[in-house]
């Protein structure tokens, strides 16, 4: 598996945002004046999180206690504390960092490897042949003594993989789907209730595995920092603190960015920008071969693959040659493969089209036995319309089709964002200089982004 860069910095975003910029069909007058009424507008304005209390999670939690945690209160992220007494009092170390669903779904398939080293591997030998291949996660969870612990799980694998009809000669598996092919519903036996991936904590994750920079801002931070942030830097989330105080007292997303902008409605500017359509705001960003798309006959665990290889946090599900919409599967999703396992039971066949179909099954409102449709719009809808559309949903994507349903397209709440900003000549920079420092004062490790 590829390791991340272990250079610690933020994104290159320059071509993606240029060229939004250079497609708006906007007065550069309103641009300026839009702009620059961001800049004046301090943070503290930003509504505070449902109860106004940003949910934390203590990093010696378990993985999936955490899940429990975002899928109970309907997040997808929260901030880790450090556990460790006497720790200093400032944020840097109060905070280990963010877990979303992002670095969820890397230990997910990065344990999978390690259960397909232990399903394959007759010894301790051999299951230290592979030890090199486990990468970050799978060498912190199982500590110095690693190919004892992976010897310490190989009965109940290899007894399940025996019983499959794979054999050691095999040889050590390449990736997860192998093992969860050959395992199946034995996986989860492995990965939940086996150590030492039972034990692993968000802790283990956070400090391996970075998505994204851990900066918090002040509530005098201007808005127009948030909505770069949130837009050009691709960040999801966005801390804020008091000055002079280590508590994360709001916590701005991007979903909560475009409900704001829904609540514009009635002005003058947000009116004027959201009527036009897509293609004035150059919208959608990719074009149609770019547009990632996995089958409806793929397995569940390579549509997830798939998104930790793209750095993306959703797919649209097609079939046919025509590339026909007929799903979508997102990041979120990996919380019902951990939490509800034994709706899984067929996992070593489990397609994508099978897995939206068993959550249709449980969810409320899901509509036609599936996942509730994806929200999709027309290469001429309005910009309006399509934040109507996510704001109603609370999802981060929307695609594009045309008369048949064919996918060309994808706008994303990143887009939207970007839609009503541009980035002054050089205004980032003194704040991203010292959000650098920060995160080497912090020793961050590497950062990866979506």
């Amino acid at each position: 598996m590829d390791r991340p860069d272990e250079t610690v910095k933020f994104p290159s975003c320059d071509a993606y945002f240029g060229t939004i910029q250079s497609k708006k069909k906007l007065p550069l007058s309103l641009q300026e004046s839009l702009t620059s009424a961001f800049a004046q507008i301090p943070v503290s304005s930003f509504p505070d999180v449902p109860n106004g209390r940003v949910i934390e999670i203590p990093g010696d939690t378990s993985v999936l206690d955490a899940v429990r945690i975002l899928s109970e209160h309907n997040i997808r992220a929260a901030p880790v504390l450090n556990p460790e007494s006497g720790a200093p009092a400032d944020w840097k170390g109060r905070y280990l960092g963010i877990i979303d669903y992002s670095a969820i779904i890397l230990w997910v398939l990065e344990n999978a490897e390690i259960a397909a080293v232990a399903l394959s591997a007759g010894s301790a030998t051999a299951a230290g042949v592979g030890m090199g291949a486990l990468g970050a996660v799978g060498v912190a969870a199982l500590g110095a003594p690693g190919p004892a612990a992976v010897a310490g799980l190989t009965a109940a694998a290899v007894g399940a993989a025996v019983a499959g009809g794979l054999t050691a000669e095999k040889g050590v598996a390449k990736d997860g789907l192998t093992a969860a092919d050959h395992l199946g519903e034995d996986f989860y036996k492995v990965l939940l209730q086996q150590e030492p991936f039972k034990s692993t904590t968000v802790r283990s994750i956070v400090e391996s595995y970075r998505w994204s920079p851990f900066v918090p801002i002040t509530l005098d931070t201007s808005m127009l920092t948030v909505l770069l942030l949130l837009s050009k830097y691709r960040l999801r989330n966005v801390p804020v603190i008091e000055p002079d105080k280590p508590i994360i007292k709001n916590f701005i997303t991007q979903t909560g960015v475009v409900k704001g902008l829904q609540q514009c409605k009635g002005r003058d500017w947000f009116d004027y920008i959201s009527a036009l359509p897509l293609s004035d705001l150059g919208l959608p960003f990719m074009s149609l071969d770019e547009v990632i798309t996995v089958n409806s006959g793929d397995l569940i665990l390579e549509a997830f693959k798939c998104m930790k290889d793209n750095k993306i946090g959703g797919v649209p599900v097609i079939e046919g040659p025509n590339r026909k919409l007929v799903g979508s599967v997102s990041i979120r999703d990996i919380r019902f493969l951990l939490l509800r396992p034994d709706l899984f039971s067929n996992f070593r066949q489990l397609t994508v089209m099978e897995f939206m179909k068993t959550i249709g099954s449980t969810v409320p409102d899901s509509g036609n036995g599936l996942v509730k449709p994806p929200l999709t719009c027309s290469a001429d809808s309005s910009l309006g319309s399509v934040i109507d559309s996510i704001a109603s949903r609370i999802t981060h994507r929307i695609y594009v089709v045309d008369g048949d349903f064919e996918v060309v397209g994808v706008v994303t709440l990143r887009d939207v964002i970007s839609c009503f900003i541009y980035e002054p000549p050089g205004y980032c920079d003194n704040y991203l200089a010292s959000a650098m420092d920060k995160l080497e004062d912090k020793g961050a490790g590497s950062v990866d982004t979506n």
